[in-house]
């Protein structure tokens, strides 16, 4: 606007259109132009009434609201109000200008609900209603908060429709799709909003579908191939099922598809892939995809961007994707590719990003990749790279991210890696590096903010030019043989993360340490020598993740800890400090650990009801002090608790069965306490819904355990399925800016006749501890039918009565413990079906009988049976009279009845070649647990980093 000239012709204006005949405006575009301030209902811009088209997009009008009196402009036929700021409601009065061809309200993406623009149900009607004429509705971002009428399909006329992020829910209307014009139909970011594809006809004429982040479900319909127009596909994250039809492989005009992170199911790429020869983006993330890349990816040499992670690809990653030489991105992490990275990739010439970490690549990392010169980030962590890192004849400039951690890689730090000079990341973690490293050559990367050495055998010297070193934000120096607080992190005062654990620092800390800045938001001190008395610094009032257990630290929680507003995770354990929980404590904690130091006295109250603790604790370990008097019952505030780890203390209390209550706790330890009374009561029972794992050994409670007290124990019913939510340990896990905050919680429990300490798989690791209390009455046969139980230890009670033959139902059982009670009759022919179980002991009790032979029980030592003198078998003194036998069936009264009515039998039958098949299918079964185990646990951590 700044060469609008008063004394020239208003119609030769920049973004000004006249009527050549009537010399009238009739469009006016100022779209980029830099207006700012608000749109007043009296501007002269409503009394142009010839106006046809008007564009004001892209201006800043201060999140002021759509003036009224745009319906005064009754002829406009092209409405673009679109990234201008605009807020508060969209006026009902728009809906009057039934001439409009294209209405674009579109906003910005922006948290904040009072500047965005809203449109009720309504007025969203009404709109629709009125304006039949419409080609064009854009009202991206518009608060709409509602259903979308099935009024949409009476638009003939519509060719785009664009309403993202709109907040849309109910069902999309089905006939909207078959509109024979319409040709661009995007609702993503619409999480509520359900549907499903309809078949589609020859004559469609859609070109672009973009539905990602919906709930849109279903299978992909044959007829999809229809499409034929179809240039942008687009199913992010949504809720389609099944295999997605071949026909999808044939649509020859598409350029840009994504079906990634869906509910597919049996599906590899075909060979058909190679059709697609005008791809230029191939996103197929989290796609359950399997086998081998076939060949004709190699034809898709449009390609820019190829994102396959997260699938279970195998065989080596194929030299014919070096032909794709106008890729820029390429993500083929998380999957199970081995073998070496093809030479070929030296001819990407253009690669920008290339990730392949978290696969089984091997070998030496090629030189090839630091010559790319136009490669940025590259992500090669969790494989099985070993030798030495070899940089030479440097050509790749533009490399600013290095992530090799956690691979095998040995040797020195090569020194041409500081030639890479634009450099900001270095991740070298978890390898198998030595030398000393010289922190004076970190001087030359002048742009290195981010660096990652831990776990290596390398050993660090602090740098004589401390001041001339890159400023960093993050400094992950974990495992690397210092012995003292370095001295260059005095200058350091940018510093957001900062490891030093597991080093040899055996000092005090240093009081310069904390004055390292106000804006450190993690720091990490465990495993250390560190002594004295600890005082928190009242200066980190941005510290958020605190970690200095495994240390010898004396003292009390200072006050000082009370400025700590933002605080989420704090450890102290296993350390020596003393004193009682102040009050105040944890205003806003997710994780506190207190385990293994002098604590003593009660555990306040206060501290679960001060400030939003109730909403944010998760895990409460206060293990392993002097803790006494009762159990606070306001612990009922903390809603998300999934942790609580009392155990090794002196709380003298019952059972606190408002616990059950939580709807989140998972973990419950009362090891080693006073604990006195019955564990259940007939009124406030309602049962531990999502409880995994139990711990009240050592105690005093006493009394019986009917069968109804497990029959809500759902977490413990379920299936182990090894789902991803099953694989979650609990702790904290949050993506920072630039690097990963993990905190797995951990704890001891007696598992096969031993203390194990659990970490990653505490969350799988179902237990049931009541040992050494004083328990009676019979084992309830309900236990039968927690189906993921690992561990059960009833040992050391006064249980009488039979074995349930129901126990044969816990297939996941490794360790069963009934020694020390008063149980007889014998041992259940069902316990052979445990196939997992590799601890057993039922010694010291009454039974008799011969012990099940030919079956899993031979495998066990007179250890686990001794002590019950009617026993006989041949791991046992007392030899069986008769072993040709037949086992007869059970007693009438010796029979569990289930629920559901079934009734265990146990049928005579032979053992012979049985126990060699079982025996079998045990070790293979047994061998394909642990690599399960080893595949869900081994850590996945750095693909994701920068």
């Amino acid at each position: 606007m700044k060469f609008w000239k008063k004394e020239k012709d208003c119609c030769s204006w920049d973004g000004v259109t006249c009527n050549t005949k009537t010399g009238k405006v009739v469009a006016l575009d100022l779209s980029n132009s830099w207006l700012q301030g608000p749109l007043y209902s009296n501007s002269s811009l409503f009394k142009l009434h010839g106006l046809r088209r008007i564009n004001l997009s892209f201006n800043n009008f201060s999140f002021s609201t759509i003036p009224s009196e745009f319906s005064q402009l009754s002829r406009l036929t092209h409405l673009n109000l679109s990234y201008s700021m605009f807020s508060g409601h969209i006026p009902s009065e728009i809906s009057f200008l039934t001439h409009l061809v294209s209405l674009s309200l579109s906003s910005f993406l922006n948290y904040d609900a009072s500047s965005l623009l809203h449109l009720g149900r309504v007025d969203f009607a009404n709109l629709i209603q009125n304006m039949t004429n419409l080609r064009h509705l854009r009202l991206c971002q518009v608060d709409i908060l509602s259903s979308v009428p099935e009024s949409l399909a009476n638009l003939s006329f519509l060719t785009t429709l664009s309403l993202a992020g709109c907040n849309l829910h109910g069902k999309f209307p089905e006939n909207v799709f078959p509109l024979q014009k319409l040709e661009a139909i995007n609702v993503p970011c619409n999480y509520h909003l359900t549907g499903f594809l309809p078949e589609f006809q020859p004559s469609n004429s859609l070109r672009e579908v973009n539905l990602d982040y919906t709930n849109f479900s279903g299978e992909l319909p044959i007829t999809i191939g229809n499409l034929n127009s179809l240039t942008q596909l687009a199913l992010r994250e949504c809720n389609f099922v099944g295999s997605p039809p071949f026909s999808i492989w044939n649509l020859s005009q598409l350029t840009y598809l994504d079906l990634s992170s869906n509910h597919f199911s049996g599906h590899v790429l075909p060979s058909t892939l190679g059709n697609l020869s005008k791809l230029t983006i191939l996103l197929l993330e989290s796609c359950q995809l399997s086998g081998e890349l076939p060949s004709s990816l190699g034809n898709l040499t449009q390609l820019e961007s190829l994102s396959l992670y997260n699938n279970s690809f195998s065989g080596q990653i194929p030299s014919f994707l070096g032909n794709l030489t106008k890729l820029k991105d390429l993500y083929l992490f998380v999957n199970s590719f081995s073998g070496q990275i093809p030479t070929s990739f030296g001819k990407l010439s253009e690669l920008s990003i290339l990730n392949l970490a978290d696969n089984n690549l091997d070998g030496v990392i090629p030189s090839c990749l630091f010559t790319l010169p136009s490669l940025k980030k590259l992500f090669l962590a969790s494989n099985q790279f070993s030798g030495p890192l070899k940089i030479e004849n440097i050509s790749s400039t533009q490399l600013e991210t290095l992530n090799l951690n956690a691979n095998k890689l040995e040797g020195r730090i090569p020194w041409m890696m500081f030639k890479l000079a634009n450099l900001t990341h270095v991740g070298l973690e978890n390898n198998n590096l030595s030398g000393t490293v010289e922190f004076s050559n970190f001087c030359k990367l002048s742009k290195l903010q981010f660096l990652f050495l831990s776990s290596n055998s390398l050993t660090t010297t602090t740098a004589s030019t401390a001041s001339e070193l890159p400023k960093f934000r993050t400094l992950f120096l974990s495992s690397c043989n210092i012995g003292e607080f370095p001295e260059f992190l005095k200058t350091q005062d940018q510093l957001k993360a900062l490891s030093l654990s597991w080093n040899k620092i055996e000092s005090e800390i240093p009081n310069w340490f904390w004055a390292l800045g106000k804006s450190l938001e993690f720091i990490d001190l465990t495993g250390n020598k560190l002594h004295g008395s600890f005082t928190f610094p009242p200066l980190f009032t941005s510290i958020s993740y605190f970690f200095i257990s495994q240390n010898n630290l004396t003292g009390i929680i200072p006050p000082s800890l009370r400025k700590w507003t933002g605080l989420e995770v704090l450890d102290m354990s296993k350390n020596h400090f003393s004193g009682t929980i102040p009050r105040w404590l944890g205003s806003s904690l997710e994780i506190l650990n207190l385990q293994g130091n002098n604590f003593n006295g009660s555990i306040p109250l206060e501290i679960f009801t001060y400030g939003s603790m109730h909403n944010t604790l998760r895990v409460l370990d206060l293990s392993h002090n002097q803790f006494q008097g009762r159990v606070p019952q306001s612990l009922i505030n903390c809603n998300k608790l999934q942790v609580l780890n009392l155990g090794h203390n002196q709380i003298y209390d019952t059972f606190p069965f408002w616990l059950q209550s939580l709807p989140e706790l998972q973990v419950l330890v009362l090891r080693s306490n006073k604990f006195f009374g019955p564990i259940w009561h007939p009124i406030k029972y309602f049962g531990f819904a999502n409880l995994g794992t139990i711990d009240i050994s050592f105690n005093h409670f006493d009394g019986s355990l009917p069968s109804e007290y497990f029959r809500n124990w759902d977490y413990m019913s379920k299936a182990l399925d090894g789902n991803k939510s099953d694989m979650i340990y609990f702790g904290h896990y949050e993506e920072m800016s630039n690097y990963v905050v993990r905190y797995p919680y951990s704890m001891s429990v007696m598992n096969k006749g031993s203390e194990m300490e659990l970490r990653k798989t505490l969350k799988i690791f179902m237990s049931i501890d009541i040992s050494n209390n004083k328990f009676d009455g019979e084992i309830p046969s309900n236990i039968g039918k927690l189906h993921s139980l690992i561990m059960l230890n009833l040992s050391s009670n006064n249980f009488s009565g039979i074995i349930p033959s129901s126990f044969g139902n816990l297939s996941e059982l490794e360790s069963l413990d009934l020694s020390r009670n008063k149980l007889s009759g014998r041992i259940p022919q069902q316990l052979a079906n445990l196939t997992f179980l590799e601890y057993l002991n039922l010694s010291h009790n009454t039974l008799e009988g011969p012990v099940p032979q030919g079956t899993q029980l031979d495998t066990f030592s007179y250890s686990s049976f001794e002590g019950n003198p009617g026993l006989c078998g041949s791991q046992l003194p007392k030899k069986c009279e008769n072993t040709d036998t037949p086992i007869p069936f059970l007693r009438k009264d010796d029979e569990e009845e289930s629920e559901n009515g079934f009734t265990w039998k146990v049928v005579a039958m032979g053992y012979g070649c049985g126990f060699v098949v079982a025996t079998v299918i045990g070790h293979v079964t047994l061998s394909r647990r642990s690599s399960w185990l080893w595949r869900s646990f081994v850590g996945r951590y750095f693909y994701r980093l920068w």
